[in-house]
């Protein structure tokens, strides 16, 4: 099939170009680029809702959905004079030029240059200190069943409602869920975040057996509430984003009283478009429901005064006042003043059927200790470099006596990210950006 072609779609006005209309994204479930724009021209009034006048990260599938993404925080060049843009800045002391959409026909021009899912920041171009949504991401640990993870979200809703919030829930398009919840514009990032681990840790303490905010992977059980999404440079994927799994799974709004039996594999790229059409968005009343996190900052002050420190940074934010050591519980030293070797690194590469097919070889080497493995002992991390993502696989030890466990030898496969970035992108050539109006 070529791809030299061109289509023409008419949105909001304008005629959007897509380039290589009739190339495949989806290989297994059989959608094409030009499927992908329709499905987005098809629901563009619920699309919009999550990511209308937010600055957002481009996440590129040159290649497909089955292909590695890079992300594109800059606005490409050229662009047309009709897309917006915004400058960032990031906790790093950097600066980024990124694209603001405000309508169906930008949503497509971004759409064009390779983005499947959406990834909005949780701010208004026009105040970037104030979030407007607190973001809460269930992300179930191996081995969780989705029935746990629906029964934590219903947690989720009880708490946000007894600080007098309401949250908008979704499917993650993947294994988890997500909660939104349109906040005022009063608070700066680390105020949010401080709400966000105050709801994980008390949702954690109305279940402990399936619900954790511990952010080390090694002590985590259950569903982790990630109050790390509303750190100030994440972003994640909005409502109606299509995900890049094999089925072409969306990221589905749902009214509370679906959440009990919602099947995240009945929303596609395939389906949505058609429940759209018959009921709407489930979220469209999210934008007139802002609401106070006075209630939510209470109890945090209340958790910190019962003898609760703040929880783990991501490595890139400085230190600060009152966070714990930045050392995973396996590696602090013992009164010996040596770690102990319990968790270990076995693989890391660009591609995660690379880092799996480490793992195998790892638990060749070593049958003795593979036997002894539980599921939740294998950590696979999906990390992000400088533009892209690589998986990491680790291994929890605790498991194996530890005069059995095996030394910590080099990765197989040990992938460097930075070094490869060093060296430049050897990734496929990006489609051409031109689009006219």
């Amino acid at each position: 099939m070529g791809t030299n072609r061109r289509a023409l779609v008419s949105v909001a006005g304008r005629e959007v170009v897509i380039t290589s209309p009739d190339r495949m994204v989806f290989p297994r479930a059989g959608h094409t680029k030009l499927d992908v724009v329709r499905y987005y021209a098809a629901v563009a009034d619920g699309a919009l809702r999550g990511i209308a006048a937010r600055p957002i990260v481009l996440k590129r599938y040159v290649e497909g959905a089955e292909g590695e993404p890079f992300f594109q925080k800059r606005a490409p060049e050229p662009r047309p004079d009709w897309v917006e843009t915004v400058e960032l800045r990031f906790p790093s002391g950097r600066t980024a030029r990124e694209i603001v959409v405000r309508d169906a026909a930008q949503l497509l021009w971004i759409v064009n240059l390779g983005c499947i899912d959406l990834n909005p920041h949780p701010v208004r171009a026009d105040d970037l200190e104030h979030p407007d949504e607190l973001r809460i991401d269930l992300d179930p640990g191996p081995g969780v069943r989705w029935e746990d993870v629906r029964r934590v979200t219903l947690i989720v809703r009880d708490v946000l409602a007894e600080h007098g919030l309401r949250g908008w829930p979704k499917t993650s398009g993947s294994r988890g869920m997500h909660v939104n919840v349109r906040i005022q514009r009063r608070w700066g990032f680390d105020q949010v975040r401080r709400a966000a681990l105050a709801l994980a840790r008390e949702v954690e303490r109305r279940a402990p057996d399936r619900a954790t905010s511990k952010w080390w992977k090694e002590e985590r059980r259950g569903v982790f509430l990630d109050y790390t999404q509303n750190a100030k440079d994440r972003t994640g994927a909005s409502a109606w984003s299509v995900r890049p799994t094999p089925d072409a799974r969306v990221s589905m709004p749902l009214a509370w009283d679906e959440v009990a039996d919602c099947d995240p594999a009945a929303f596609t790229l395939a389906t949505a478009p058609g429940r759209f059409a018959a009921r709407g968005d489930a979220s469209a009343g999210i934008d007139e429901a802002a609401g106070s996190l006075d209630s939510l900052l209470a109890l945090a002050a209340a958790q910190q005064a019962a003898g609760l420190p703040d929880a783990p940074w991501p490595p890139h934010y400085r230190k600060q006042r009152d966070e714990p050591p930045r050392v995973a519980p396996s590696r602090r030293k013992g009164p010996n003043g040596r770690s102990p070797t319990r968790l270990v690194t076995v693989a890391k590469a660009a591609r995660a059927e690379d880092a799996l097919a480490g793992l195998e070889r790892w638990k060749a080497r070593h049958p003795a200790a593979a036997a002894r493995l539980q599921v939740e002992d294998v950590l696979v991390d999906s990390m992000r470099g400088r533009s892209s993502t690589w998986t990491r696989i680790r291994i929890d030890l605790r498991h194996v006596p530890e005069a059995e466990r095996p030394a910590e030898a080099p990765p197989d496969p040990d992938y460097d990210p930075w070094r490869a970035a060093s060296r430049g992108r050897s990734a496929a050539r990006a489609p051409n950006t031109r689009s006219s109006s």
